[in-house]
C-alpha cells in the first residue's frame, strides 16, 4: 500500500498583505503542510527562491503580493509578477508543470481570499498528486 500524499504548499507574501498565517487552514485541511515565508516586501521573491521550494519539496508554490497600484514600493508586486511568469514558464520547460506556481493579488490583511487561496491550490493538488521534483 503506498504512501499517503500530504502536499506541500510554500506561500511568499509581502509583510504588508498579512502578518500571520498559521491560522488560515480550516480544520479539514489541516493535513496539509503550508510554509508561510514572510518579505519585506513581495519583489524580494527571486528566482532561486521559488526554485529552491520545489527543491525542498513543495508541491506548489504561492506568491501573495499587494493589489496593483497598491504596492508600498510602487512596483514591487509588478516585478514579483514577472519572475512568477519567468519561472512558471521554466518549470513547464523542463517537466515540473508550471501550474504548480501562482501568484495572487491580496488586499492587506484579508484573510479569509488566503485562505480561499490555499484551499483551491490544495484542490489542484489533489488532481495533480506530489510533485515530480520531490
Amino acid at each position: 500500500m503506498g504512501k499517503q500524499f500530504i502536499p506541500k504548499i510554500t506561500v511568499f507574501h509581502c509583510i504588508n498583505v498579512f502578518g500571520d498565517g498559521e491560522f488560515l487552514l480550516p480544520p479539514e485541511k489541516q493535513d496539509a503542510a503550508v510554509e508561510f515565508i514572510k518579505l519585506p516586501c513581495s519583489s524580494m521573491v527571486k528566482d532561486v527562491f521559488l526554485l529552491r521550494a520545489f527543491e525542498s519539496g513543495a508541491d506548489a508554490v504561492l506568491v501573495l503580493v499587494c493589489p496593483e497600484g497598491a504596492c508600498r514600493y510602487v512596483e514591487g508586486n509588478l516585478r514579483a509578477k514577472k519572475r512568477v511568469g519567468w519561472v512558471k514558464n521554466l518549470l513547464d520547460e523542463i517537466g515540473l508543470d508550471g501550474g504548480r506556481l501562482a501568484l495572487f493579488n491580496v488586499a492587506a490583511d484579508d484573510a479569509a481570499a488566503v485562505e480561499q487561496i490555499i484551499v483551491q491550490t490544495l484542490s489542484q493538488l489533489a488532481d495533480l498528486g506530489p510533485s515530480p521534483a520531490a
